[in-house]
């Protein structure tokens, strides 16, 4: 079977996208820096320049600092939203009081995961949602 870009499916969408992962500083800190904000807006403009639109985002990226630092940028420069597909990905869980780092594609855990996304990047819509890591045993049927 042959896989089509997503471009196929969705006309006007690059062939290739931009990995969000390194944005919005390191893993350790809680907070992303003023250059994280500089060094997203020219990233954004670049990728613009180069004719690519398409982002790949997850809520766990930097521990939720990546779509932060991206939210920020579309919040002081909201005319960019129209201009980029944005994709983001859910269904794993860092460690918490409920047990260790794991897998969790329940209907609720995935909703959540979406609102926090959509808060983080300040935007009502993500254009694709993927399923970080599909676990073989999920409720295909919940999913």
């Amino acid at each position: 079977m042959k896989t089509l870009p997503l471009s196929h499916y969705l006309p006007g969408v690059s062939r290739l996208s931009y990995g969000c992962m390194g944005l919005g500083g390191d893993w350790q800190s809680s907070s992303y820096s003023n250059e994280d904000v500089l060094l997203t807006h020219r990233i954004l403009e670049t990728l613009l320049e180069l004719g690519i639109n398409h982002l790949d985002h997850a809520d766990i990226y930097r521990h939720g600092k990546a779509e932060r630092v991206m939210g920020e940028v579309l919040s002081e420069r909201p005319e960019l939203r129209e201009q980029l597909y944005i994709q983001s990905k859910c269904g794993i869980r860092f460690e918490d009081e409920k047990g260790p780092q794991r897998y969790e594609q329940t209907r609720d855990w995935i909703l959540q995961s979406v609102d926090g996304s959509l808060h983080r990047l300040n935007t009502d819509y993500l254009d694709v949602l993927l399923i970080h890591r599909p676990d073989p045993l999920m409720d295909v049927d919940e999913v």
